[in-house]
């Protein structure tokens, strides 16, 4: 199933970062990228992604190289 594969996808990567506290420069961009492009989110992908860079603008999430 299309729809659901880029949801499993962007779950997998937040929970990531949530776990690790760290965000790459390229998780950035791949998040990014997502939020971006003309593809169908989910609400549950964007709510995911708010979330992170929430927690950025925070302090809760580093980014690292």
């Amino acid at each position: 199933m299309l729809v659901s594969e880029p949801t499993v996808s962007v779950e997998r990567l937040v929970n990531q970062i949530f776990c690790s506290r760290q965000i790459t420069r390229n998780d950035q961009r791949v998040l990014m990228s997502l939020l971006l492009s003309k593809e169908a989110l989910s609400l549950e992908d964007h709510l995911y992604i708010d979330q992170v860079f929430e927690r950025l603008r925070r302090g809760l999430i580093h980014v690292v190289d």
